[in-house]
């Protein structure tokens, strides 16, 4: 069996409307495409000739769709609620629709309600460029002040109690609103989510629990297992972001343990891992090389990029060669399994700072081109130094 030398250089993109068009993706130096039918809402089959024509597209421009990231899992599938089944049948004719254009990794989270949460967008680095940053502080301003979560105080240190008050007092009105946004940011979906149903998810949630939702989630592959069985469908869930419980909602994917329970409670090779960098390097007690060799052998994709972290665990996304994320080391142990394999894992810069021509534009956040084209440029050169080294 030949085995792949180069893992698979890939490149978030948000389809058509994107800031960032295919060519300028070939001109960064990436050849495989990571995306998804955003403009499909969440819980509606994806039509085959949507996705077909998606992927023509992709590949008139000389470019290949390797990853669907995401096919959202509707909220009613990870509460298990009453009309879980309906969202359930759709997500399943989602999967053989993708599997039948061609495309057989698909990305995924079980995060309740947020996707990701930060609370600033626009960081000023030393150097003028900009990016994401989650300050615990901040997030208290939220919950205290804004959300008005019942019991939110006994989730933080008293000095951040203190802290966040301090800040409530001095915010302008402007501040605050800029902060909620910035927070409920991570909510996907079509419409922005009021704080009545957040409040009200939040309820939900605490009564499922870390454990009811551990049992969700695997409800939920073992339900989809006969498909992507048959499909030939790779699975992987993506961590947590960031990789602790937040506002109250449980988090299920954040560390070593976590995943070693979800591969092991559904131990079939379809239900694998996205290895992301950023998002468990956000974690303190998270050491990456020792986390992907537990789970190498179910690692199909994965996210780079790195974060800098206080003695609070506030934390901002750094260059990706520049963090506590030991980069040489996750990516010499990715080049060694993909050595091993017949087809190359596939690898995003995940994420990148907002800076050069890119300031004066509006992108999404993380996503914008010439941060990321840095990124991917230190990566590739980071892989082809340890490659040229074995």
């Amino acid at each position: 069996m030949e085995m792949a030398e180069k893992l698979e250089q890939a490149w978030r993109w948000y389809g058509p409307a994107d800031t960032v068009s295919l060519q300028d993706i070939k001109q960064a130096g990436a050849t495989a495409i990571v995306t998804a039918l955003h403009d499909i809402p969440h819980g509606e089959v994806w039509p085959l000739e949507a996705i077909r024509s998606r992927k023509a597209l992709i590949e008139a421009a000389g470019l290949k769709w390797a990853v669907v990231e995401s096919v959202p899992v509707h909220e009613a599938i990870k509460t298990r609620r009453t009309d879980a089944q309906h969202y359930l049948d759709n997500y399943r004719q989602t999967l053989r629709n993708v599997a039948a254009a061609g495309i057989k990794t698909v990305c995924y989270n079980f995060m309740p309600v947020l996707d990701w949460t930060r609370t600033q967008l626009d960081l000023e680095m030393a150097n003028g460029a900009k990016a994401l940053y989650f300050d615990w502080n901040d997030l208290a301003v939220f919950d205290l002040f804004v959300l008005k979560r019942e019991g939110a105080e006994r989730d933080y240190p008293e000095e951040i109690c203190a802290e966040a008050q301090k800040r409530f007092e001095t915010y302008t009105p402007q501040a605050i609103e800029r902060l909620k946004n910035n927070v409920l940011m991570g909510v996907p979906g079509e419409r922005s989510i009021e704080l009545d149903e957040l409040r009200e998810s939040i309820r939900e949630y605490a009564d499922i629990g870390f454990d009811g939702l551990r049992k969700n989630l695997i409800w939920f592959l073992s339900s989809i297992a006969d498909v992507c069985e048959e499909e030939g469908i790779r699975m992987t869930i993506h961590p947590d972001d960031p990789p602790y419980p937040i506002l109250g909602l449980p988090r299920i994917a954040s560390n070593k343990d976590d995943f070693l329970y979800i591969i092991n409670s559904l131990d079939r090779p379809f239900n694998g891992i996205c290895f992301c960098t950023g998002s468990l390097g956000a974690g303190a007690g998270n050491d990456l090389p020792d986390i992907f060799d537990a789970v190498k052998s179910r690692v199909y994709f994965a996210h780079l990029r790195n974060v800098k972290k206080d003695r609070q665990g506030n934390f901002y996304e750094a260059d990706h060669l520049d963090g506590d994320v030991d980069m040489y080391a996750v990516v010499r142990a990715l080049v060694a399994e993909n050595q091993q394999r017949a087809e190359a894992i596939p690898f995003r810069p995940d994420h990148g700072h907002q800076m050069l021509d890119d300031l004066a534009k509006t992108t999404a956040p993380g996503y914008s081109a010439i941060g990321r084209l840095r990124g991917l440029a230190e990566l590739r050169g980071l892989e082809l130094g340890i490659v040229g080294n074995n």
